[in-house]
């Protein structure tokens, strides 16, 4: 008498969906992704790898922890504002408000009278606070929105005046071959470029300003240095030319920073004459990915009244981050530029401690040097300091399934700096290292000897 093959039970897919193991995931994750875990359970039960009561337990085991594909990591590279791995993390205070703005909000709604209020109104009110010297506040959806909200609004829609006087060695590329004069060309300007690659006088701007100048840009070279025979003009000497003087300072810096002495400031910029400031909200400032623009009065609101705007407007819970950026406790980036050496010296070597040794090697505490990152203050180095493992590490916590980490491999080490990482994160890496380094010892003992 024959056995029955047991691939010939495998369930239903309704059937599986259905089971009771399953329900709180589709509830929370919805059907799709279940289905799909579903799916890949059954297929394996069909080719004879799983059971066909053991179909359930797979799926949820094949479950992801959220909807969206998106997967925290630590950043234990050394680079405080990492753009490939999201900027500026927000403050505990910044992801609460997010929560909050997620559902229903009074985003334009004045409760107190029940009209229509104006949007993101505390939110502005917090970044005209933080920046006291802007006459006028706006924010759009990014750094590069705001720079082309201006030039669409000054340079593209002036009778006559269409041209932006720009320093040639201010021609930047920045990030995945996006470059500055490009984004303005696109919105209709055309480009007056003086000086040479290295030096510009204010002489150069005088020449070349006329009727058919619409601003001055001044674009801050925020990721690379530039040293030797140069030269620049200032904010304070490009404010006597007679039209508008635009600041890009990119990075976000709203106020001089004391490790930061090269990096332009929006506040020193106003100070010294700036029509408008445009900078990025992501990166110094620590909050969400936005465009600030700050100026004057008149100026700014011409720019939030231009229809271009309403296409570059940010959602509310943009400016919730925003507000609690500005408005709560000190965020993760500053809070890193700000780190003690010894603090972090001390952090590391209780780290290596806890982990010990490791296949080929063991864990070491060491000084390192973390840089800001996210396209500010090139050659700043922050005095940091990191754990040092074998380099075939960083692939597998670079892979790891419960929370990857991601260092850097410098001279045959793998160094996971913690400038960056909240130390509530520190046990976590002793656990990820733990996890990766079992891992990396059993698939030794498996290869065979020779």
């Amino acid at each position: 008498m024959h056995r029955e093959d047991p691939r010939r039970r495998t369930p239903r897919t309704d059937v599986v969906l259905a089971d009771p193991l399953l329900a709180e995931p589709r509830a929370r994750l919805g059907d799709a992704i279940v289905k799909q875990a579903v799916s890949r359970a059954l297929e394996r039960c069909r080719a004879g790898e799983l059971a066909p009561e053991d179909v359930p337990a797979a799926a949820h085991a094949a479950l992801p922890a959220y909807a969206a594909s998106l997967r925290r990591v630590v950043n234990a590279t050394g680079v405080v504002v990492h753009t490939n791995l999201g900027r500026a993390p927000l403050s505990p205070a910044a992801v609460e408000a997010l929560t909050v703005a997620a559902g229903a909000t009074d985003v334009e709604l004045d409760l107190a009278t029940g009209r229509r209020g104006r949007r993101g109104r505390s939110a502005m009110a917090a970044l005209a606070a933080a920046v006291p010297d802007a006459g006028g506040v706006h924010v759009v959806n990014n750094g590069a929105a705001a720079l082309a909200l201006v030039t669409c609004a000054l340079a593209a829609g002036r009778s006559g005046r269409r041209d932006v006087v720009i320093a040639r060695g201010e021609l930047v590329e920045i990030g995945d071959g996006f470059r500055i004069p490009e984004l303005l060309e696109s919105v209709g300007a055309r480009l007056r470029e003086v000086g040479t690659t290295n030096r510009v006088r204010l002489a150069d701007y005088e020449a070349a300003v006329d009727d058919d100048v619409a601003f001055v840009l001044k674009v801050h070279p925020s990721n690379f240095l530039v040293s030797g025979f140069t030269s620049s003009v200032g904010v304070r000497e490009l404010a006597t030319l007679p039209v508008p003087v635009v600041v890009d300072i990119g990075s976000g810096l709203l106020a001089p920073h004391p490790q930061l002495p090269d990096e332009p400031s929006a506040s020193a910029a106003l100070r010294d004459g700036a029509d408008l400031v445009t900078a990025s909200g992501d990166k110094l400032l620590g909050g969400p990915q936005c465009g600030l623009l700050l100026g004057t009065a008149d100026l700014v609101e011409s720019l939030r009244r231009h229809p271009f705007a309403r296409a570059l407007r940010v959602d509310k819970l943009t400016l919730a981050a925003l507000e609690a950026t500005l408005t709560g406790p000190v965020p993760p980036v500053a809070a890193a530029l700000a780190a003690d050496p010894a603090a972090l010296r001390a952090r590391a070597e209780a780290i290596a401690a806890a982990i010990g040794e490791v296949p080929g090697g063991v864990a070491e505490a060491v000084d390192s040097t973390a840089a800001v990152g996210g396209g500010g203050a090139p050659g700043v180095e922050l005095p940091s300091a990191a754990v040092a493992l074998p380099a075939p590490l960083a692939e597998a916590l670079r892979l790891d399934e419960r929370l990857p980490v991601v260092g850097r491999v410098e001279r045959g080490r793998l160094l996971l700096d913690l400038v960056a990482v909240d130390p509530a994160d520190d046990a976590h890496l002793v656990e990820a290292v733990r996890r990766c380094a079992a891992r990396c010892a059993d698939r030794c003992a498996d290869r065979p000897a020779g």
